[in-house]
């Protein structure tokens, strides 16, 4: 009987520590972080929204018919410059803006065109990277705020310390304890979320470049090729 008495009460001690673990869910722990949980809840709510639109938006920007410079080419050639701004038109792309600049400059000095062209491309490639510059300061930014709780936290545990004198209780340091631990993890899970979706945005970004350098460099070939 002793030995059962024995094993329950070492028993109940293990189900309560059991109890209170499974209690404490992501919830209690972002709770405990503070205000400073509240700050990074609304940047991460910022940041999935940027990566979202931007990430949809360049999509459609990388989205260019492999047929498109050649029908251009032809339309061209047989001097059909209308039905080349048309098609321009319906591509909506920003290659296909680019080239419809160019198209509409046919017949002025080629520095003239390449001009035009070059002034439309920055113009299409600041609206692609509109909201990248948000993404990034969160990025930077969230765990810096991240260990900002963690000193706010700690501020508090040594504060209760210093008021708990000889009666010190690890309950006592548990708000600031968790605050300063949770703040952290939070700042840097943020943090890193926005920053390898801004790279992965650049990365896109730099793709759709590239296609429309490409481009480019066929239309201004197209208008330098001899007379025959």
């Amino acid at each position: 009987m002793m030995n059962i008495s024995l094993l329950l009460l070492q028993a109940q001690p293990l189900a309560a520590t059991e109890q209170s673990t499974e209690s404490l869910g992501l919830w209690d722990l972002a709770v405990k972080g503070g205000w400073i949980m509240v700050l990074l809840a609304i940047l991460s709510i910022i940041a999935v929204y940027i990566f979202s639109e931007r990430f949809s938006a360049i999509r459609r920007a990388q989205k260019v018919d492999v047929n498109f410079m050649n029908q251009i080419k032809e339309y061209i050639h047989e001097d059909k410059i209308d039905a080349a701004k048309a098609l321009c038109n319906a591509q909506n792309t920003p290659v296909s803006r680019m080239i419809l600049k160019g198209i509409e400059r046919i017949g002025r000095p080629v520095s003239d065109v390449n001009t035009a062209i070059e002034n439309v491309g920055n113009l299409e490639i600041s609206k692609l990277e509109s909201g990248l510059p948000t993404l990034a300061s969160i990025a930077g930014g969230s765990p810096m705020l991240g260990f900002l709780g963690t000193v706010i936290g700690l501020i508090q545990a040594f504060y209760e310390m210093s008021k708990a004198g000889g009666n010190l209780e690890m309950g006592l340091l548990s708000g600031g304890i968790y605050t300063a631990m949770v703040t952290t993890v939070g700042g840097l899970f943020v943090g890193i979320a926005a920053y390898f979706g801004y790279n992965i945005l650049v990365a896109k970004i730099e793709k759709v470049v590239f296609n429309m350098e490409h481009n480019t460099i066929e239309f201004m070939d197209l208008l330098n090729e001899p007379v025959e």
